[in-house]
């Protein structure tokens, strides 16, 4: 879990320790005559011992929210989850402070997702993020919560953190503004010159509409009547167009807020290299252009195959090739907490007593496969890339669920996507080569 263990509090029993006292004394042995028999000296040790003894006696310690919070997270790690559930619960009736709460809560959260209980999980994390400033990229970044991220009631829960209410506060929109700022730094001046301008339009309309008025009703020292109707319209019309621009850029941040958010949820998507290791697509920034292919498994089996005759012209431009296929992750068997997934046995090669060629040939595909996987990557929690795939179709106005490929930059973001397979040609004369200027730039 992403939240920490508290730390507890020991108790050790303190015990009085016994002193001791040794006197020495030294004796020599003499004979009649006073002459010494011996020069050994005999030596008795006389010891006396004094010891005050207290017992103290063992009291249970009274159960508090810090210790129920790590009581917990020992039985989740066991896959306990139901005491472990119960352990949250019972922190959250023990006046926790507001850390042990949010804590609770959140670890509470992750029982349910492990539990496929989705709207409980929400529900948890929604009052931590509103009462007990839990941070949203928490959920984000955390692989307990991966199934739950592949459920609608994430979608919600994101949706409701980008538009910043008052539900689960505003932390989480106040840094995806920060990442918008930097990317359109000059929307905040146009706004402003938008705002300045529409309000000296509609001061100016303001003293106009009286001048009009008496055009229209006409006498002595009435105004040109066209004059001051034609100055009206200029300042009507400069009062619709730059409200029209003001909410059009609006509609351009919300799209770009949404746009940054799911590039967010696509960094922290995992996957399976050639070295077996599982890490998230941002750990490869500025490393490989991963190109997305999703669809149905004999479209994806299809565009790999003629992926292979460019395998070398795209290996030199970072290509990684992620395929996706529909519906894999409606089948993926619930992994149990605690215990690790049995390591795949690697495939035996022949004996040396067996035939040379069967084993040339064995050695060959084994070496095919490990430059194969280099070339592509696997992808675990396919719920969750299928969800931000399809996300991403609604915000292209294509239709969930199509064939398509999505090309992505060095730097994580999307590059350009489209219906279908890509054309390998075609990328491979538009993608640089790694080591071009061009490419460089794109870090």
């Amino acid at each position: 879990m992403a939240v920490a263990a508290l730390p507890l509090n020991h108790h050790l029993p303190c015990f009085s320790t016994s002193s001791s006292r040794t006197r020495t004394q030294s004796w020599r042995s003499r004979g009649r005559e006073g002459v010494p028999q011996s020069t050994r000296p005999v030596r008795f040790v006389v010891i006396s011992c004094s010891s005050s003894t207290s017992q103290a006696q063992e009291e249970e310690a009274p159960a508090t929210a810090e210790s129920c919070v790590n009581s917990g997270l020992q039985l989740f790690s066991k896959g306990r989850v139901k005491e472990a559930l119960s352990q949250f619960d019972t922190a959250l009736t023990l006046n926790p402070n507001p850390l042990e709460a949010q804590a609770a809560l959140y670890n509470k959260a992750c029982c349910h997702a492990y539990r496929g209980e989705g709207k409980k999980a929400a529900d948890c994390l929604r009052k931590a993020l509103k009462e007990y400033d839990l941070k949203f990229g928490t959920i984000l970044n955390d692989p307990d919560l991966a199934s739950f991220r592949a459920l609608p009631e994430f979608k919600e829960l994101q949706e409701e953190a980008r538009l910043g209410g008052e539900d689960i506060g505003y932390s989480f929109r106040r840094d995806l503004k920060l990442i918008s700022e930097v990317q359109a730094p000059f929307r905040g001046v146009r706004r402003f010159f938008y705002v300045a301008f529409s309000a000296a339009a509609g001061i100016s309309l303001f003293f106009t509409i009286p001048r009009l008025i008496r055009a229209i009703k006409g006498g002595d020292d009435a105004p040109n009547l066209w004059d001051t109707a034609g100055n009206a319209a200029i300042n009507i019309g400069g009062v619709i167009v730059l409200v029209a621009l003001l909410f059009w850029d609006n509609k351009k941040e919300e799209e770009q807020l949404a746009q940054i958010s799911r590039n967010e949820t696509l960094s922290r998507l995992p996957l399976r290299l050639s070295t077996n290791r599982v890490v998230e697509l941002v750990q490869l920034r500025d490393t490989v252009r991963p190109v997305i292919l999703a669809g149905k498994k004999e479209t994806i089996a299809l565009a790999m195959q003629k992926a292979e005759r460019f395998r070398t012209e795209l290996l030199r431009r970072g290509v990684l090739l992620v395929p996706v296929i529909w519906g894999e992750g409606k089948a993926a068997p619930l992994e149990k907490k605690g215990f690790g997934a049995s390591p795949k046995a690697p495939a035996a090669l022949p004996s040396i007593g067996e035939d040379f060629e069967k084993r040339a040939q064995s050695v060959t595909a084994q070496s095919k496969l490990k430059a194969e996987i280099r070339f592509k990557a696997e992808v675990i929690s396919p719920a969750e890339w299928e969800r931000w795939i399809k996300d991403q179709q609604k915000s292209e106005g294509v239709t969930p669920g199509e064939d398509v490929y999505i090309i992505l930059r060095l730097d994580g973001r999307v590059r350009r996507s489209g219906k279908g397979m890509p054309d390998w040609q075609q990328i491979v004369k538009e993608l640089p080569p790694m080591d071009a200027l061009l490419s460089k730039l794109e870090r």
